[in-house]
């Protein structure tokens, strides 16, 4: 009898002590999540965006909530991230309790994204929902995916190319020629990247000044003027600077010998709170020695209260345009000009109003005839901001027009300026396909196209035309074009001559179907046809992945093997919310157990490989079936060819979650 009480004093002391470890790991776990929370919060406020969204993607996975989702939207919306921040605000607008701004700005992103269709019918919702939002930027919004839509389907005929010799996996951008070489802003070495927003963009805990190695914003570093020479490598541009973080970008006056920079410096008394950095404009001139000298301030640099930035000086030095964000603008940052009355005086600045927008005005060029080019994003355009051209027409009426596409993107296209001549010059751009962030492209208007790409997007189970779909072509040295599919399923492309090309068909949520076409060898006009055909994906759905071949006896990924997988890690990219199962088959050869195992290997390869290109781990989970599931009569003991073995010998992937 005391023995089973003993056991029963035993057991009630073990289960309360089980109970109580449980409560302190609750509670512990509850102070963690809190923490993170906070922490989370901390960062976004600092505009450490890159720690912030980090931190709530962690606080999400523990309690799925509004504000984390809505934090980490808007986190990816600042660092530029298109897909991430699409794929959170499409989530934020579906939960529970969400504000009608949500759909706003999923819709935003789908524009950012270039799926136009779609991004139409999300602002046409949430105009139904607000219908208090101001008509003429309804008409704004609607117009612009409409808008794009025609560019996107008439290109203009020019050819653009990635400057592989300037970019880097960092932001490069602002490129302007200067003597016998290129000076340009980029992120790389001891700079890296700005927002491009000339919005306040350094903020922080006045007891801690920010980090000089990196940009909270981002997560990488801050901004410098880098040189290149047409036969040497990049170089910093040789310039006594002053005590300052971002630096960049530059305009020169056309003797090459005075130079105006942007600066965001750091005050001398910085008060015990959170305090924001704001942009200055600097020039210097050459001295006797050919140095350059001390740099001088502008007179109407006031960082205490608004941001000067992107400088553009006229050839002869006497008027400086730039943009800021001045009290009493009509939008976000505006375009201003000085007059120079002296040698460092110059008149108030002047707003640009005929030009200016309720939106953000950057990056302002006049040409050697005159006219004028700028970047908006709050004007009919493609998504981000666009470069316009403000120029007198006949009768001497002032028109300012969209440049079309593909110079215009659905992302940020900005930092436009022309050669002499007229027909060529560089432009800035973070579209899809670059190298880095931000690229700088070059341009030439004089290119002839007379080749044509013509097809049409199916449904593979239906054979019914897909409308809405994005096609993206693309060359080798990274120059992607992109059109959507019209009612019809139709697309068509102007193709340049002797070029090879990548073209890739995706529709959310069908996987993408890619296939190559050339121009070469090809020595009169033509017309090539390629349809693509796309297969639907959805929650338990099973897609096989082609030609996945392992060497006999082995798990490693062969060269060819990695040509197929990379095709669904494009998938996963323009799909930021699925999960899969990645599934490896062998055929019955061999012992079960062992086939178990093998296949457990193989898929275990294929998903580190996936995890390897960029692909978050817990999107992706590796599952070895053996030879469970074969797909014909080839099972232990019956005799089969060698190529009906082989049709068991698969790697497939399931759509575990969307």
């Amino acid at each position: 009898m005391n023995n089973i009480l003993d056991t029963r004093v035993t057991m009630k002391k073990g289960l309360h002590v089980i109970l109580s470890t449980l409560l302190l790991l609750l509670c512990t776990a509850s102070l963690k999540a809190q923490y993170v929370l906070k922490e989370a919060v901390r960062q976004y406020e600092l505009f450490n965006y890159s720690k912030a969204a980090d931190l709530f993607a962690q606080a999400y996975k523990k309690k799925p909530t509004l504000y984390a989702a809505e934090h980490l939207a808007a986190s990816y919306s600042f660092m530029r991230d298109f897909p991430q921040a699409e794929k959170w605000y499409g989530i934020a607008a579906k939960l529970p309790g969400s504000k009608t701004e949500n759909t706003l700005k999923y819709a935003k992103a789908l524009q950012q994204n270039s799926k136009y269709t779609e991004a139409k019918q999300q602002y046409e919702s949430y105009f139904q929902q607000d219908e208090k939002f101001p008509a003429n930027l309804k008409i704004n919004h609607l117009a612009s995916c409409d808008s794009a839509l025609v560019w996107m389907a008439n290109p203009k005929k020019i050819t653009l190319e990635n400057q592989l010799e300037l970019n880097s996996i960092s932001s490069d951008w602002a490129a302007t020629n200067y003597q016998d070489g290129i000076v340009f802003t980029s992120e790389r070495k001891n700079a890296m990247l700005s927002s491009k927003g000339i919005k306040p963009f350094l903020k922080f805990d006045g007891a801690r000044l920010p980090d000089r190695k990196q940009y909270g914003w981002t997560g990488k570093g801050y901004l410098s003027l880098f040189l290149k020479r047409s036969n040497d490598s990049v170089s910093l541009f040789p310039l006594e600077l002053p005590e300052g973080y971002h630096i960049g970008p530059a305009s020169f006056t056309s003797d090459g010998n005075t130079i105006f920079f942007a600066v965001t410096e750091i005050p001398s008394v910085i008060e015990d709170k959170l305090t924001t950095i704001n942009i200055g404009i600097y020039s210097s001139s050459k001295n006797a020695e050919g140095k350059w000298g001390r740099p001088i301030a502008f007179q109407h640099n006031k960082i205490s209260e608004y941001n000067l930035g992107d400088p553009f000086i006229s050839a002869d030095g006497n008027r400086l345009y730039f943009s800021a964000n001045i009290p009493g603008g009509l939008g976000g940052t505006d375009i201003y000009y000085a007059d120079k009355t002296g040698p460092e005086t110059w008149s108030a600045p002047i707003n640009l109003r005929i030009i200016n927008s309720e939106g953000n005005e950057r990056s302002p060029f006049v040409d050697s005839n005159g006219a004028f080019y700028f970047s908006s994003d709050g004007r009919i355009g493609m998504g981000g901001l666009d470069v316009y051209e403000w120029i007198k027409s006949d009768g001497d009426s002032l028109v300012i027009r969209n440049l079309g596409y593909p110079l215009n993107s659905a992302q940020d296209d900005f930092a436009f300026s022309l050669s002499n001549a007229g027909s060529q010059g560089y432009l800035s751009s973070n579209r899809a396909g670059g190298k880095g962030s931000d690229d700088i492209y070059t341009f030439d208007k004089r290119a002839l196209l007379v080749f044509k790409l013509k097809g049409k997007v199916y449904d593979k189970n239906t054979n019914k035309p897909l409308n809405g779909a994005i096609l993206i072509l693309a060359t080798l040295n990274g120059k992607p074009t992109k059109v959507e599919t019209n009612q019809q399923g139709s697309f068509s492309f102007d193709l340049d001559s002797d070029t090879d090309y990548s073209l890739i068909a995706e529709k959310t949520p069908y996987a993408a179907a890619n296939t190559s076409l050339s121009t070469k060898g090809l020595n009169k006009s033509a017309s090539i046809e390629r349809d693509l055909f796309l297969e639907l994906v959805g929650p338990e759905k099973t897609i096989r992945i082609e030609n996945i071949y392992y060497d006999f006896d082995q798990s490693v990924i062969r060269p060819d093997a990695a040509i197929e997988l990379d095709k669904l890690v494009h998938i996963l990219e323009e799909n930021p919310a699925i999960k899969i199962e990645l599934g490896s088959h062998t055929d019955s050869r061999g012992s079960d157990a062992y086939n178990q195992v093998l296949s457990q290997k193989r898929a275990e390869a294929a998903v580190a490989y996936i995890i390897s290109k960029g692909i978050d781990s817990e999107r992706i989970q590796a599952k070895g079936y053996g030879e469970q599931l074969l797909l014909n009569q080839c099972k232990n003991g019956v005799k089969c060819a060698p190529v009906e073995h082989q049709l068991n010998r698969r790697t497939e992937f399931k759509i575990m979650e969307k």
